[in-house]
């Protein structure tokens, strides 16, 4: 015998001294942490001497499968007395087995999920391998080439070493992590991997002490850090633009003070960036606006409505003076036609200041405005339709054109003084502000004196 079955449990690999190791030695019922152990076994004999690829090609399988075989035997204990409880199936198994020691417990516990089923004690369900894998990629493995360290330094962290050697680097052992595809060269080891982020920063804040220091995480800093937190800072992109409303973002833009930072806390720790952490920069602190400038905003937003409504009711009552002076000529069917086509062509919007004006208020959901106003046109007289002629063609000449300069010709031909109107319609507004000011008072002293 090769080995001792009791000592190693694995039975099922026995073979004669001196004689080559065939497939029939593997049984179909052996567990796979037999079959581990056995394939651990073979490679620590004296003589003959046996290799990875040598047992590949003696039981029949592929090089990669011996190798996540002999996997295995890095399982914590209670993990292999999981295994074979058949808590974990073999899938698990090899996923755990690929993690340092102090990763595997941890990995363990997100293969379960805990369930409710009714009853007070929560039942644990076994996820799929998937998961477990999807876990692994998410809080495990660290992809080599987005760090910020020289993974060939063998002196950065002296006990730990180059990357390039390492044995918990995917990309070093590829029979083991064939299933990773492009991920290949990741690191498995997060406690060495942050080791050398953590030497990595500072040796560049040795070499270069003018970086400044900068936080990508959220929260309030410890005091007395020297870590600028996100909102004392803005990073400047180092992409360009793709469009012009991006390019007038400050993010884009580069300043007087720009100046290079590194990373010390959060995500991507130990890049170097490009900030701006100067809060007199007009470009990326501008000055925030107070109270008086909103103020300022509000009274200029007020001012132009209140000149918009004047407008607007200056217009309508143009409008009606124009109709006014409208003499009573056509028929009224040739009147009700070409209103009726005119309306026809009319937005809605139009179609309710028409309405207004004859004194028709119907909101629009109640059936439509339109069809109450044909209603109105057809029992109309001729002077009433004579007077909507006028008007449906001066707002839609302003609906296609400028308003005003159409009201100014409707006014002139007609006779209507405009400046008139105006006045009478900017007194009517004065009435009503000032109105206004004064119940405002009197409320504000009622209040007081309660």
């Amino acid at each position: 015998m090769l080995y001792q079955a009791s000592s190693v449990r694995c039975s099922a690999l026995e073979c004669s001294a001196g004689e080559p190791v065939g497939s029939d030695l593997i049984r179909a019922e052996i567990h796979p942490m037999e079959e581990a152990e056995g394939f651990r076994a073979l490679l620590r004999l004296d003589e003959p001497k046996y290799s990875v690829e040598q047992i590949a090609a003696k039981v029949g399988k592929h090089p990669s499968f011996v190798a996540q075989r002999l996997k295995l035997t890095d399982l914590l204990p209670v993990l292999v007395d999981a295994f074979y409880a058949g808590e974990i199936g073999v899938g698990h198994a090899l996923l755990l087995a690929k993690l340092p020691a102090d990763q595997q417990q941890q990995a363990f516990a997100a293969c379960f999920k805990e369930m409710y089923n009714g009853g007070t004690k929560p039942a644990r369900v076994l996820l799929p391998v998937r998961t477990l894998q999807f876990w692994i990629d998410s809080n495990i493995l660290l992809v080599l080439k987005d760090a910020p360290f020289d993974k060939r330094d063998k002196e950065l962290v002296p006990a730990a070493g180059s990357c390039v050697d390492c044995p918990k680097r995917t990309g070093h052992n590829k029979l083991l992590f064939s299933d990773l595809g492009g991920k290949l060269d990741s690191c498995t080891d997060p406690s060495c991997y942050q080791s050398k982020v953590s030497a990595c920063v500072a040796k560049q804040i040795a070499d270069k002490p003018q970086l400044a220091q900068i936080s990508t995480a959220y929260g309030k800093q410890q005091e007395g850090s020297k870590v600028l937190p996100r909102n004392q800072y803005t990073a400047i992109r180092a992409d360009k633009p793709k469009s012009k409303d991006e390019a007038q973002r400050s993010e884009y833009k580069v300043c007087k003070f720009t100046t290079e930072a590194i990373i010390t806390e959060g995500s991507d720790v130990g890049t170097i960036h490009k900030v701006c952490a100067n809060p007199a920069c007009p470009v990326h602190h501008p000055k925030k606006r107070t109270s008086a400038d909103d103020a300022k905003v509000k009274a200029e937003q007020e001012k132009q409505s209140r000149e918009q409504a004047i407008a607007n009711t200056t217009g309508l009552r143009v409008l009606a003076a124009v109709s006014a002076a409208v003499p009573v000529r056509l028929l009224k069917r040739d009147l009700l036609f070409v209103i009726e086509k005119l309306v026809s062509v009319m937005d809605e919007n139009r179609i309710e200041t028409l309405a207004r004006q004859h004194g028709i208020r119907q909101k629009r959901d109640d059936g439509g405005i339109g069809k109450t106003l044909t209603a109105f046109v057809r029992r109309a007289d001729e002077g009433t339709l004579s007077r909507m002629l006028v008007e449906s063609s001066i707002l839609l000449a302003a609906s296609r054109g400028n308003p005003t300069t159409v009201l100014k010709d409707a006014a002139s031909a007609y006779k209507v003084d405009t400046d008139a109107i105006t006045i009478k319609v900017k007194q009517e507004f004065g009435a009503k502000e000032k109105a206004k000011k004064t119940a405002q008072s009197t409320v504000k002293a009622a209040k007081k004196a309660a």
